[in-house]
């Protein structure tokens, strides 16, 4: 098929690989501006060593972009990664109409940080989904789901590289080979299970360390890496990763630091006791041990 390639970083970069290698046309990719100063998107650079034109629009709304998407005379566009409002003069313009990339299991968890709520809120499965574009907000019928498990340690960054990335590119090829058959699957989804999250950001990673240990460890792995969950330190923001979570029960309040050996720290919580790894504050993320030295941290002090 001819296909349009609408994406960013390396995921839609492996994306374009895996079309290739199964053979299809792709005929554009379309990825947003080069940040100024910033490196070449992995996604265009790859078009550009393979001679495959790439166009680049702060918008996609412009009528030109609509024009520029009907003279690809293309069968399929493929959403990969889209941060960028692609509307519907685009979106309908191939043939077959347009198919998008999400990371959760819709209904569930659509918009932009699905990941990251889904950790947040103690899932243990999710996965993603291939659904095909329409007006909303990831609204469109259901073309193919694949489910992955959650595991009690995953974080943002562990669960979308190490799983949903991987299984992403191949649910796509297998979706284009489910839409080459001539009637792949329409599946409208259902309102009733359906939930919408806004982006995840600081105002949300802020640590509650009243509430439950479970709770909290969940922030913290749902906003790692990004956009990190944060607690005061001495009256400055700082940054948890690379945590664990001791389960049990402890005799000394919350936020109290009880250890620190040589990598990392003890944090108490309402029914266990965090393990951290590494820590932020306004410079390079470094080692919670190295970070309790520079900032003369003590066993008893508190966070928060």
């Amino acid at each position: 098929m001819r296909i349009i390639l609408i994406g960013q970083a390396a995921f839609a970069e492996k994306t374009l690989e895996k079309l290739l290698a199964k053979d299809e046309e792709v005929v554009a990719v379309y990825c947003p501006p080069d940040a100024p100063g910033g490196k070449l998107d992995p996604v265009k650079q790859k078009a550009l060593e393979l001679g495959i034109p790439v166009r680049q629009h702060k918008t996609l709304k412009a009528p030109e972009v609509q024009d520029e998407f009907i003279g690809f005379n293309a069968d399929l566009a493929i959403l990969a990664f889209v941060t960028q409002i692609v509307p519907p003069p685009v979106f309908s313009a191939p043939r077959r109409g347009s198919i998008c990339f999400h990371p959760s299991l819709l209904p569930k968890y659509r918009g932009a940080s699905a990941i990251n709520w889904a950790l947040i809120n103690g899932e243990s499965r999710t996965g993603l989904t291939l659904f095909w574009v329409d007006q909303g907000i990831d609204t469109g019928p259901i073309l193919l789901q694949k489910e992955v498990a959650v595991e009690p340690d995953d974080t943002a960054g562990s669960l979308y590289f190490n799983k949903i990335f991987p299984l992403g590119v191949e649910a796509i090829g297998e979706a284009v080979d489910l839409i080459k058959t001539g009637n792949p699957p329409r599946v409208v989804q259902d309102e009733s299970k359906a939930n919408y999250d806004p982006p995840c950001r600081d105002e949300h990673a802020v640590i509650d360390w009243s509430k439950p240990a479970e709770a909290v460890y969940n922030l913290i792995r749902g906003c790692d890496p990004q956009p990190g969950a944060h607690t005061l330190c001495q009256g400055k923001k700082i940054r948890l990763f690379d945590c664990r979570l001791k389960r049990g029960a402890v005799s000394t309040a919350p936020a109290t630091i009880t250890d620190i050996d040589s990598e990392s720290l003890n944090v108490t919580l309402n029914g266990g006791t965090l393990v951290v790894k590494k820590m932020r504050g306004d410079g390079a993320k470094i080692a919670a041990a190295e970070f309790a030295r520079q900032a003369a941290l003590r066993v008893g002090d508190k966070l928060g």
